[in-house]
């Protein structure tokens, strides 16, 4: 895996994110890939189940934000990419995150982990209570 490989990767994420339906993740996720919403979470396996989370989590196609990333670290097949998202709509809010790739031979992602974090919602157990 390379920085353009794995940076093209994102880009194509952010495409589908923003395309009706979810045909488009079998281009990015393994048969048997692995989507982990945040550390502590169970993975969500297989593309089926994946695909049932994603329309469940976004708002739809046409759901407005931004999305910047930037690299933070290559070893092997697993890529590290610092995102943010700024949303718009009535209730604008932002996240920044780091997702964590494992990719297969064949560029798809077969184990994918994200650690999100949202200003205002605390970084400690003390800030959630």
């Amino acid at each position: 895996m390379d920085w353009e490989r794995a940076l093209a990767w994102v880009a194509g994420y952010e495409r589908a994110w923003r395309a009706p339906g979810v045909d488009a993740l079998a281009e990015l996720f393994t048969p048997d890939a692995s989507y982990q919403q945040a550390p502590y979470l169970e993975p969500v396996v297989g593309l089926d189940a994946i695909a049932r989370m994603w329309e469940a989590e976004r708002t739809g196609p046409d759901e407005q934000f931004r999305m910047t990333s930037s690299p933070v670290a290559l070893e092997g097949d697993t890529a590290v990419v610092r995102v943010e998202v700024h949303y718009g709509g009535p209730e604008p809010q932002e996240y920044r995150d780091l997702w964590i790739v494992r990719f297969a031979a064949d560029g798809r992602c077969r184990a994918f982990e994200e650690w999100p974090f949202w200003p205002g919602k605390g970084c400690t157990p003390a800030d959630a209570r």
